[in-house]
């Protein structure tokens, strides 16, 4: 036991020396290694990259050292070397800087979710509200400091269950939505943002705009034309898996295809920007073809991993 707690000293001992070599750029090759191998090194790493980014105040350590100097010159009038008592100053400093990132790392980091291309995910946040991940979206949140402040960043799409409480925020590029307890669905691609009320209320923040929108309602911005309607779904389609649109230009819909089936979508000689109002299936790649396509009067040619759509009468 005592060789033990004997070898743990040691061994603590070790990383504040080495910690203190390595702030000051001072091991050689051989202790570099060692500190890299401690448990703690990580953990130093990522404090000191998140300091990097910090402006310390300024502070001057010669003229500091004047003011000391000159105040003990008058009762002991000795030449004294500067290098050790300035070194320990800069140790000190870079540690004191390195406590404080640290504050900041810890108290502002995110917890993250994303989805990947045809990729759904399912998660609780810490009061049990829920949230269902759309393909190619992510979601962050900051579970620390979630009981003061629930406040949820989306990229994407999302379905939520909130539960009652204090208010709730999803905010995003385009616009921002805040409730107490609800059901809603938020998307947000490109120039691209809708929000659906599905139960309970919600406020809508857009630009300039502020609006209530009650449950059986949607709020849509597309190319910065503003439209609402009224809905009679219980939930989104996408959670059906199917992707449904109400006079939506066309590159949202394909844009939408690829992220649901992970194909690189193209085309030849197809006006993007026409209006299409259906549905596809998020199950069955065929099937899904045949509705984007039919309706438009489209053809297209399927690759190992890209769909070509184009006009029937293209060369």
């Amino acid at each position: 036991m005592q060789t033990r707690l004997l070898y743990q000293y040691k061994v603590k001992k070790m990383q504040e020396n080495y910690l203190a070599k390595w702030l000051n750029n001072e091991l050689t090759d051989e202790e570099l290694e060692a500190f890299k191998a401690t448990a703690e090194y990580a953990q130093y790493q990522k404090i000191k990259e998140t300091t990097d980014k910090l402006s310390p105040p300024e502070f001057d350590i010669d003229q500091a050292w004047l003011q000391l100097n000159s105040q003990r010159t008058e009762k002991a009038p000795k030449v004294i070397t500067l290098s050790p008592f300035k070194k320990f100053l800069r140790v000190a400093a870079v540690a004191a800087i390195l406590i404080v990132g640290s504050y900041f790392y810890l108290g502002t980091l995110n917890t993250q979710v994303t989805t990947q291309m045809a990729e759904r995910t399912e998660l609780t946040l810490p009061d049990n509200s829920e949230i269902i991940l759309n393909a190619d979206s992510k979601v962050a949140y900051n579970k620390k400091n979630w009981d003061n402040k629930r406040n949820v960043e989306l990229a994407g799409e999302a379905f939520f269950k909130v539960a009652k409480g204090k208010k709730f925020t999803v905010a995003t590029d385009l616009g921002e939505v805040a409730v107490l307890g609800t059901q809603f669905n938020v998307q947000q691609r490109d120039d691209y943002f809708k929000v659906t009320c599905f139960e309970g209320l919600v406020q809508v923040s857009y630009k300039d705009q502020i609006l209530k929108l009650p449950a059986g309602h949607s709020f849509a911005v597309v190319n910065g034309t503003i439209t609402k309607q009224s809905i009679t779904a219980t939930q989104p389609a996408w959670m059906q898996n199917e992707s449904t649109f109400n006079s939506v230009p066309l590159k949202y819909v394909l844009a939408e295809f690829e992220r649901q089936y992970d194909f690189k979508v193209e085309t030849k000689n197809v006006d993007t920007e026409q209006l299409f109002t259906g549905t596809f299936s998020n199950s069955d790649f065929n099937v899904a073809l045949e509705s984007i396509s039919t309706p438009l009067q489209l053809k297209y040619t399927v690759g190992t991993l890209n769909v070509v759509f184009y006009a029937e009468d293209t060369p």
